[in-house]
């Protein structure tokens, strides 16, 4: 079982954004989810983690390697697929993954062509491993950049919003890949997408501002808010009312109408109907109330 203590991160840019405030978690073996808008310190966390940035001020160990003082250690066990995966334009797949298996310490050829074959094989890009990988779509290049994060059996995971623009098999590929890996390694999933984590991850946190705001279960999330979540359809015109009279956490449109989701210990106002409430409710709510908080 694999460890990663996180403890008090704090890291404020030169132009004064507090981009992780007193962060501390606790992740062990399994999926774990990140949530948080764009612009919470989601990617501020993964850079300090995979030791491409480092903080102001505390203390990051996976297992007995503590990550600040001894980065190298860490980059051994360390698989990382960031928001942005580049690529080389005029390689092909196996060539990419060849390239970076010789980066990550594998000298040995025939190991190296095996490594490769098996990792193409398990992100189902075999038959394609001749192209260029620059004729790849987005799902594609995605699933070489799972097989690149995966060399070397690291014990720590990191994939920086992997699904954002993927089509729903793509995704689902994806999804698996993941889970897979999961089995034996830490894997942390950065997103703001919800269904990402309420699809994968046993355990979760929500991040906005740069800090902690939950931490623990989806289920617990959502037990929070049992008997608190009221919806009703209103008109469009409406929209600026509701918001100045109750605590709506989220909007969409349904059929041509608004439904608003609302949080309240009773119910509202006449119209409302109490729902069971969602992962989505929990990011809404937690959102915005550090929000108000803020104001």
């Amino acid at each position: 079982m694999n460890s990663l203590n996180i403890s008090n991160l704090q890291k404020t840019y030169a132009n004064g954004v507090k981009a992780l405030d007193n962060v501390n978690l606790q992740i062990s073996t399994g999926m774990f989810g990140l949530l948080g808008p764009n612009g919470a310190g989601k990617s501020s966390l993964m850079r300090t983690l995979a030791t491409l940035q480092e903080p102001d001020q505390g203390a990051v160990k996976l297992n007995e390697i503590d990550i600040l003082k001894q980065p190298e250690e860490l980059r051994k066990v360390l698989g990382y697929l960031p928001q942005e995966f580049g690529v080389y334009p005029r390689i092909t797949a196996e060539q990419l993954l060849d390239h970076i298996a010789v980066l990550k310490g594998i000298s040995n050829k025939k190991e190296r062509k095996e490594l490769v074959a098996y990792l193409l094989n398990k992100v189902n890009l075999y038959d394609k491993r001749k192209l260029s990988v620059k004729s790849f779509s987005g799902g594609m290049k995605q699933r070489v950049g799972i097989a690149q994060a995966i060399i070397g059996n690291p014990k720590l995971v990191i994939v920086d919003e992997p699904t954002a623009g993927l089509d729903p098999g793509e995704r689902n590929r994806f999804h698996n890949l993941l889970a897979d890996i999961a089995e034996n390694s830490i894997v942390i999933l950065s997103t703001h997408i919800v269904d990402d984590v309420h699809e994968l991850c046993s355990n979760m946190a929500v991040m906005n501002f740069g800090k902690i705001l939950f931490n623990g279960t989806p289920n617990e999330a959502i037990d929070m808010l049992n008997g608190q979540i009221w919806e009703k359809t209103i008109s469009r015109h409406e929209i600026d009312d509701y918001e100045k009279n109750f605590e709506v956490i989220s909007k969409k449109m349904v059929a041509g109408q608004t439904l608003i989701h609302v949080v309240s210990n009773t119910q509202p106002e006449l119209g409302f109907e109490n729902i069971k409430p969602n992962l989505e409710d929990v990011f809404f709510s937690q959102i915005n109330s550090e929000s108000k908080e803020l104001v």
